[in-house]
């Protein structure tokens, strides 16, 4: 029997990083800007999708990185 990892719903600093190269804190801002933005509270995660529609960037290419 195969099994199927699903996908991430969320994106990490971690992932910002990898994907726009910027630089670990730069991140952590990215993604706190992202959250205010959207009036969530400090301990709501931000999906991919937000992230994406965010920053402008294909949801595919974003994707691509996190299976990395």
């Amino acid at each position: 029997m195969k099994k199927t990892i699903p996908q991430r719903a969320v994106i990490h600093p971690r992932d910002v990083e990898n994907i726009t190269g910027r630089k670990q804190r730069t991140a952590q801002y990215l993604i706190q800007t992202i959250r205010k933005a959207l009036g969530k509270e400090k301990y709501q995660f931000v999906t991919v999708s937000e992230f994406c529609q965010f920053v402008g960037i294909d949801e595919d290419t974003v994707r691509e990185f996190l299976l990395d």
